[in-house]
C-alpha cells in the first residue's frame, strides 16, 4: 500500500478528484455532434451536463457520511463499480432522453470518489499541508481536462461521439484497479452508527459553523462560474465563434493550463500569505477575469480570444481560491470529515447545475449572456471574501493564541 507522503498517493487521490472533469470535458466537442444524432435540441443536449451535476448532488449527502462509518475505501470501490457501469451503459443509449437518465447515474458514482478523495486528505494532513496536498491534487487533476476535450475532439472527429465514453469507462477502471490494489486505508476512528438522524447531527454541526459557511459560499460561487464556462463554452466558441472540434479542445485545454498554473500558484503563496490572503487573491482574479469577459465581449471585434484569455485569469483565480477554500470548509471537523466534504459537494454542485440550466436556456442568445453569468460568479466570490476577510483573520489569530 501506498504512504501517504509519496507523489502516487497524491496522484491516485488526484485522478479520483478528476472523475468530474473525465466525465464532463472529454465529450464536451461531441455535444453538436450528440445533437445531430438524436435530432435533439441545444438545451436537452445541454441537459447532459446539468443533470449530471443534479445527481453529483445526489450521490454526495451519502458517500461522506457511510465513509465515515464503514470507511474510505470500500465506499470509493462502489462508487467506482457504479460509475463503470453506468458510462457503458451510456455507449447504448438509444435516445437522448436515455442518455440524460444514465448520466445521472453516471453523476450518483462519480460523486463518491471527489468527496472521498477530500476526506482521505482530512485523514492524512492538517493546516497548510492540506492545503499544498489539494493544491498538488489540483494540479495533477487539471491535466485531465487540459487534454480531454482535444482528445475528445479527435476521438470523435475518428470514431464518433460515443468513443468518449469507452474512454471514460477505460479510465474508471484503471482507477478501480489503483485504488483496490494500492490505496490504503485513511480512516482511524469509525462512526458508531449511521442513521438518518446522525447524519443531519453531522450536517447542522457544519451548517452552524461561520468558517464552513463562508469558505463553501466561496467554493460555490466561484465554481458556478466556472461551470457555466464547462456548460455552454462548446456552444459559445463552437457556435458563436465557429471553432472546430480540434481548436475548441486547444483552447479548452489552454484555459485548464491556467488553472494549473493557479494551484501551482496557490500552494507557494498559502505558506508565504497565509490562506486568508492566498485565497483573496484567487478571488479577486475571479472577479477581473469574470468582469474582462463581459467588457471584451461587449465591445470586442468578436475573436474568440476575447473568452479565451478572460477565462484563462479567471481560472488562473480558481485553482488559487479552490483548494484554500476547500480546505478552510473542512478543516474544522477531523471527527466528520465525510460529511463536510459531502455537505459542501452538495451545495457547491447544486449551485452549479442551476447555472448550467440558465446557461443552457441563454447560449442562443449570444456570447454576452454567457459572458455574465461568469463575471457574476467570480464578483460574488470576491464580494464575500472581502467582507468576511477581517472576522476571519481574527478568528485565526484568537485560535492561534489560545493555542
Amino acid at each position: 500500500m501506498l504512504r501517504p507522503d509519496t507523489l502516487a498517493f497524491t496522484a491516485i487521490l488526484a485522478f479520483l478528484a478528476g472523475m468530474s472533469p473525465i466525465a464532463t470535458d472529454i465529450y464536451l466537442p461531441s455535444l453538436p455532434a450528440i445533437g445531430r444524432a438524436y435530432a435533439a435540441s441545444d438545451a436537452e443536449v445541454q441537459l447532459t451536463l446539468s443533470v449530471f451535476l443534479t445527481g453529483y448532488a445526489f450521490g454526495m449527502p451519502i458517500y461522506g457520511p457511510f465513509s465515515d462509518r464503514f470507511g474510505r475505501k470500500p465506499v470509493l470501490a462502489v462508487a467506482l463499480v457504479i460509475f463503470l457501469f453506468a458510462t457503458v451503459a451510456a455507449v447504448f443509449a438509444p435516445s437522448i432522453e436515455a442518455l440524460i437518465a444514465i448520466r445521472f447515474v453516471q453523476a450518483l458514482g462519480a460523486a463518491g470518489p471527489v468527496v472521498l478523495s477530500r476526506s482521505v486528505v482530512r485523514d492524512v494532513f492538517s493546516g497548510q499541508r492540506a492545503v499544498r496536498e489539494l493544491s498538488r491534487m489540483g494540479s495533477i487533476a487539471g491535466i485531465v481536462p487540459a487534454f480531454a476535450p482535444t482528445l475528445g475532439g479527435v476521438m470523435e472527429g475518428l470514431f464518433g461521439w460515443r468513443s468518449s465514453f469507452w474512454l471514460m469507462g477505460i479510465a474508471a477502471a484503471m482507477i478501480l484497479a489503483a485504488v483496490v490494489l494500492k490505496l490504503p486505508e485513511t480512516l482511524a476512528i469509525r462512526a458508531e452508527r449511521i442513521s438518518p438522524r446522525s447524519i443531519l447531527r453531522s450536517y447542522g454541526v457544519c451548517l452552524r459553523s461561520k468558517a464552513f459557511l463562508v469558505h463553501t459560499g466561496i467554493c460555490c460561487v466561484c465554481f458556478s462560474g466556472l461551470f457555466g464556462y464547462v456548460s455552454g463554452s462548446s456552444f459559445v466558441l463552437q457556435g458563436y465563434y465557429h471553432l472546430n472540434e480540434i481548436a475548441f479542445g486547444a483552447a479548452f485545454g489552454a484555459i485548464a493550463l491556467a488553472y494549473v498554473g493557479g494551484t501551482f500558484l496557490g500552494a507557494r503563496l498559502s505558506v508565504r500569505l497565509g490562506m486568508i490572503r492566498a485565497l483573496g487573491v484567487g478571488t479577486a482574479l475571479n472577479a477581473i477575469g469574470g468582469v474582462a469577459m463581459v467588457v471584451a465581449v461587449l465591445a470586442g471585434p468578436g475573436s474568440p480570444f476575447e473568452v479565451i484569455l478572460t477565462m484563462m485569469i479567471y481560472m488562473v483565480g480558481v485553482g488559487l481560491a479552490m483548494p484554500q477554500g476547500t480546505a478552510g470548509a473542512i478543516m474544522p471537523f477531523p471527527e466528520r470529515a465525510g460529511a463536510a466534504s459531502s455537505l459542501l459537494g452538495v451545495l457547491q454542485m447544486g449551485s452549479a447545475a442551476v447555472t448550467g440550466v440558465l446557461v443552457g436556456h441563454l447560449v442562443g442568445f449570444g456570447a454576452w449572456p454567457f459572458a455574465v453569468v461568469i463575471a457574476i460568479g467570480g464578483v460574488a466570490a470576491y464580494l464575500i471574501d472581502v467582507t468576511t476577510r477581517r472576522s476571519r483573520i481574527l478568528a485565526l489569530s484568537k485560535a492561534a493564541g489560545e493555542g
